[in-house]
């Protein structure tokens, strides 16, 4: 993630919004947990093993409480679903071969020791966020009449928790599902006896509300309930829209800059941050100013809902705090000191192997955010992430007295086992307010590319904190479905730090959104016409891989308008048809 990208912090009024929502849907878990331990969950034994999961849509409370903020379109609300899971596991396996291919996505039933693939209806699941029109909510005044009606997407890794005492302790599912365009491969799943919040819905198109009382009727999709048998239960929840709050003097801006729409999670989708589903509050997400996340507003993976505010999670930002509201954990520990002996690489270590994706969330920008006035700028996401088999581990030890690190990679055998280190290149601090930490430099480089490939125009971002913001393909061998490290204040060390540990785990990817100051593109003065941005990882090719003929992609744009109103046009990609 681009250090720079990772920036952001929350404002008050976020804060408590944010922690608002977090304790009712904290609540709404707990809830969950006592209405499932009664009889509908208890089932008598049986002498045959179960063949498949049982799923239900259940309700965690008949009533919630959201807030109506000025220049909003409408209300985000929490409904309070969740989706139970008994007898055996609920578990997806979604792919795709290439960017010319669409997704597929399977059931995995796993009997015996053996699994068991059921592939889902052809063009059902689309993209990597979920299963989409799962969920169908339908709002009516106190006059029963129909005001409103939405359908959201569900992801069964959504702020799941256990429901039944005597299910498994932990998940080993991922805790989000993916949002980046540019995902080749994700794993989706309940444990039996757990539950994942349903109550997604479409962000993009909050519900328009008036202040007033409601009565939501929740129910899943036909189609799903005939694929997975789930019985046509129809909660009710009541719904109370409230008036602005008298503390609310941003006219809403503090929740469209504070808080980003989860389309991901980066630094989401994370630098500009991870990739990733489902961002359950009552907050409005972030405005599409400088596109989805805001001039440098992170990405967020999926808001563990139930999992947010446990007194770790105080705001969202770069910095001491974190970027993806899961929790502040502590710092990775590099190694006690520096590696001695002669460095090497063992000819058969595993190694990672960086890969670059696609740019995307490509904009004009017009000078804000500290960049020249009047000048015409091009900024983007970009996402380098690890196809292993090996994470890529950096260690920095500090050059004492200057605010510089010599950087180390790692390498280790099957076991887990040191074998061998090379120095590759340095960090540096960055002082910078909303950095305030060490970058590792020459991670990745980003060039605008002339139609014939031969000019360019760089970006001035060379150094990076790295995080795995995104899932990118978690069906790839040695995938880590946990990576630890997925903000910044668990990655990139203090100012006093002598020595900082950095990791890009297997399947993960880290997003930096390029739209600060000296990142992106300063198009003033070029002509019109066609332009591929340039993504490379590992550009001085210092870090050991297993592939260095992956590591650069383009992506095509096109430059149209005038100085100072300059448009961009950016084709699809293969069938990814995104900015």
């Amino acid at each position: 993630m681009t250090t720079q990208q990772h920036s952001t912090t929350s404002s008050k009024s976020d804060s408590k919004r944010l922690k608002h929502s977090a304790l009712a849907a904290g609540a709404a878990l707990a809830v969950v947990v006592s209405v499932a331990g009664a009889a509908p969950f208890a089932g008598a034994a049986t002498s045959a093993a179960p063949t498949k999961p049982k799923l239900r849509l259940v309700s965690a409370t008949d009533s919630v409480t959201t807030q109506r903020w000025e220049g909003e379109p409408g209300v985000y609300v929490d409904l309070g679903t969740y989706v139970t899971v008994d007898d055996i596991p609920l578990e997806f396996k979604v792919t795709r071969k290439s960017y010319k291919d669409p997704v597929i996505a399977e059931q995995i039933i796993r009997k015996g020791g053996k699994a068991e693939a059921k592939r889902l209806p052809a063009g059902l699941v689309k993209d990597f966020a979920g299963l989409p029109g799962f969920l169908e909510v339908s709002f009516r005044n106190a006059a029963g009449v129909e005001v409103a009606k939405n359908k959201g997407a569900f992801c069964p890794n959504n702020a799941a928790g256990r429901i039944r005492p005597d299910g498994p302790a932990t998940s080993h599912f991922p805790e989000s599902c993916s949002s980046n365009p540019f995902t080749l491969g994700g794993v989706w799943g309940i444990e039996k006896g757990w539950a994942a919040n349903a109550s997604s819905i479409d962000y993009s198109k909050p519900v328009d509300l008036p202040v007033g009382e409601y009565t939501a009727k929740v129910s899943v999709g036909k189609q799903y309930r005939d694929l997975f048998g789930i019985p046509n239960d129809q909660p009710t929840i009541k719904v109370t829209v409230l008036p602005p709050s008298e503390d609310d003097g941003e006219g809403g801006e503090g929740g469209r800059a504070g808080l980003a729409a989860r389309s991901s999670a980066h630094h989401a989708g994370g630098h500009g941050a991870h990739g990733s589903h489902g961002a359950q509050h009552s907050a409005p997400p972030a405005s599409h100013h400088y596109g989805p996340r805001g001039a440098d507003m992170p990405t967020l993976p999926a808001f563990p809902n139930a999992l947010v505010d446990r007194g770790t999670a105080h705001h969202l930002g770069d910095g001491p705090g974190h970027t993806d509201g899961s929790r502040v954990a502590p710092a990775l520990k590099a190694a006690a000191k520096r590696p001695t002996g002669r460095a090497g690489v063992p000819a058969n270590v595993p190694k990672p192997d960086l890969r670059s994706l696609p740019a995307w969330d490509i904009a004009i920008t017009d000078g804000e955010d500290g960049d020249v006035a009047g000048k015409d700028y091009l900024a983007f996401s970009a996402n380098v992430w690890n196809a292993g088999p090996a994470p890529l581990v950096v260690d920095g030890f500090r050059q004492l007295g200057k605010d510089l690190m010599d950087a180390y990679q790692y390498f280790y055998d099957a076991n887990g086992k040191q074998v061998g280190y090379t120095p590759t290149g340095t960090m540096e601090w960055d002082p910078r307010s909303g950095h305030e930490h060490w970058h590792f430099t020459d991670f990745a480089s980003y060039r605008l590319l002339s139609a014939d490939q031969t000019k360019e125009v760089r970006s001035g971002k060379e150094a990076f904190c790295l995080a795995n913001t995104d899932a990118i393909d978690y069906t790839v061998k040695n995938a880590n479905w946990h990576p630890y490290n997925t903000d910044l204040s668990t990655a990139c060390g203090e100012k006093s730090a002598l020595s900082v540990r950095e990791v890009l785990d297997v399947g993960s990817g880290d997003t930096y959104t390029q739209y600060r100051p000296g990142q992106s593109f300063d198009v003033t003065g070029l002509p019109n016409g066609t332009y591929y941005i340039q993504v490379i990882a590992n550009p001085e090719k210092r870090l050991q891989e297993t592939n260095l003929n992956n590591n650069v992609a383009l992506r095509k744009v096109i430059l149209g308008g005038t100085e100072g109103a300059r448009t961009v046009t950016v084709p699809p990609h293969d069938l990814i048809d995104v900015k």
